[in-house]
């Protein structure tokens, strides 16, 4: 019969000193490429994460905005650099657009129900 494993190397034999010698240089060649790879890979990665947080403009908003005396708001939210908000006042709903950062009413629009 054949031998299965007649491509394998034979435990038995040990190698060399100047073999392992060999092999133990290669592997440390090996450790310290892949360690001089990674810290490169950290190196961009931190690069990149900085330049998106640096780059984000900081948002400004007024604290408070003006509504008319016993005014009752149906929605607020802020888009666009603008402050809307939606309310009743005297039977009739509105929808006011501030100014995000001065706070000054830029537009005001009564909402009515067509006839």
């Amino acid at each position: 019969m054949s031998d299965p494993n007649v491509n394998e190397p034979n435990k038995s034999e040990a190698l060399s000193p100047e073999a392992l010698a060999i092999m133990a240089k290669a592997r440390r060649s090996f450790m310290i490429s892949m360690g001089i790879l990674l810290l490169g890979f950290m190196a961009i990665g931190f690069a990149l994460v900085y330049r998106v947080m640096r780059d984000q403009p900081s948002i400004e908003m007024v604290a408070s905005v003006s509504l008319p005396q016993g005014a009752e708001v149906v929605s607020a939210m802020v888009a666009e650099g603008a402050i809307n908000i939606t309310f009743f006042a005297d039977g009739v709903m509105h929808l006011r657009l501030y100014d995000q950062t001065s706070g000054e009413i830029t537009r005001d629009i009564v909402l009515q129900n067509e006839p």
